[in-house]
Formats: structure tokens, C-alpha cells, sequence
């Protein structure tokens, strides 16, 4: 399926634009996830396949199940971006810090999720790193964080945009995007990492 702003071929449940990491490797490494090349070319797509491949099949199943709008207080530090370790550690490598491949972004952005399944959310969350936090070298916290949007609900639709507003943000961050799905108490974690200029 290709996403209409982005000609980028994703499944229901996750960031799309910026592209999340899961999204990122199972699209760029999907059929050439067992070149040894990339412990060179791509090692921490390498990293996500070899830990469990069937996360990277699902990549976009990476929600947890009753977090009742406190992501807070049930995903620890070091964890974000996997859920909190959720479904048995299946996307634990998605915590890794370390030089994931970035997309250039602007101060202003667009946050797009791409929805096959058409859920719609009761609320989104958009977070951006902190200038000066490293995801480079340290797993993301929620220190690490500054809320830059919140939304109301959205019906259900494949295509949703929030707009992002950063103010001195410049090199490589992460967004974090907390998608509260509709109409369940269903919550997705995403992270995507970008690169200011």
C-alpha cells in the first residue's frame, strides 16, 4: 500500500513520515535482512532483524494494551520505544541508542500516521528530544522528552496529520509519537528519528 505524501508502501499502526525505525528497516531490509553486509551498511537495522525478525514482520503491531492514557506510569525509562518491552520483548531492539538513519526535517513538520485498518485515535502525543539529549549514545527517557503537539480525537481514517511546532531544535533527534487508538484502550509507540540541520 503507498502512502499518498509519501510513496513510502506501510501498514496500519505507525509513523509513516517521519518513518518510524521499525517501518524504516522492514521497508528498506525486508528482502535483504540476512546480508552479512549489513553489520556494516546497517547495523542497528541489522541489530532489529537478528534479535527477532518477527518484529520487523510486524513492526507495525508495536502497541501495548492497557496503559489507560498513562504511558508514564507503565513504560519505564530506556523502554519507550518498544512499548515498555511489550509482547514479551518482541521489539526490545527498538530501544537501542545508537545512529538509526534519520530524515531531514524542518522546525515545522507534519507527523503523519498512515492507518489501513481506519481506527482512528482518541489523542495523539507528539514528543521531541531535547537539545542536547543524545540518542546516539543513551536509550530515550522520559526526561529526555518536550511535548511538542497534542490533538483531540480523530474518526477513522487511513491518513492522519499533526502538525509539529519546534523551536531551536537543530542535528539528530527522536519524535516520539503516543497514538491512543479509538476505540480501544490500545496504545502505540513509535519512534522516529530525524535530523534538523
Amino acid at each position: 500500500m503507498s502512502v499518498p505524501w509519501s510513496g513510502t508502501a506501510v501498514a496500519h499502526g505507525s509513523v509513516a513520515d517521519p518513518v518510524s525505525r521499525g517501518c524504516d528497516c522492514r521497508l528498506r531490509r525486508g528482502s535483504d535482512f540476512q546480508n552479512p553486509a549489513m553489520a556494516h551498511e546497517d547495523p542497528l537495522c541489522r541489530q532489529a532483524w537478528q534479535d527477532n525478525p518477527n518484529a520487523m514482520r510486524n513492526w507495525n503491531g508495536l502497541y501495548r494494551n492497557g496503559s489507560a492514557g498513562d504511558s508514564e506510569a507503565v513504560i519505564p525509562d530506556g523502554r519507550l520505544c518498544s512499548g515498555g518491552r511489550t509482547e514479551g520483548g518482541r521489539s526490545t531492539s527498538m530501544d537501542t541508542a545508537g545512529a538509526w538513519r534519520t530524515t531531514d526535517v524542518d522546525s515545522d513538520l507534519t507527523v503523519r500516521l498512515h492507518d489501513r485498518a481506519s481506527h482512528g485515535a482518541d489523542s495523539f502525543l507528539v514528543y521531541v528530544t531535547r537539545q542536547g539529549s543524545d540518542p546516539t549514545t543513551q536509550p530515550l527517557t522520559w526526561n529526555d522528552l518536550e511535548p511538542v503537539a497534542t490533538t483531540g480525537s480523530y474518526g477513522p481514517g487511513r491518513n492522519h496529520s499533526i502538525p509539529v511546532s519546534t523551536s531551536g531544535c537543530g542535528g539528530r533527534h527522536v519524535v516520539h509519537t503516543i497514538r491512543q487508538a479509538s476505540p480501544m484502550d490500545r496504545t502505540y509507540f513509535p519512534c522516529s528519528d530525524v535530523d534538523f540541520g
